[in-house]
């Protein structure tokens, strides 16, 4: 069953508690969950009011749709 998933995030989440960093994907983009592969630079240019939903690649945008929960807020 297909589902919705609402990613707010532009950009990667860092956890520090190892040697070195670790970056989780706050997108949704990445190829490689949880880690960051660097899908968010897609992300980045979305207008925040406007939700955008992806094919299964999570590579292209199918539809740009006005943002339901952005609109009740106001």
């Amino acid at each position: 069953m297909p589902r919705l998933v609402r990613c707010d995030g532009t950009g990667p989440q860092e956890i520090k508690p190892q040697e070195k960093s670790v970056w989780i994907c706050m997108c949704g983009l990445s190829k490689s969950l949880p880690t960051c592969d660097g899908s968010h630079k897609t992300a980045r240019q979305e207008d925040p009011e406007k939700l955008y939903v992806y094919d299964r690649s999570r590579c292209n945008v199918e539809e740009v749709r006005e943002d339901q929960a952005m609109l009740d807020e106001k």
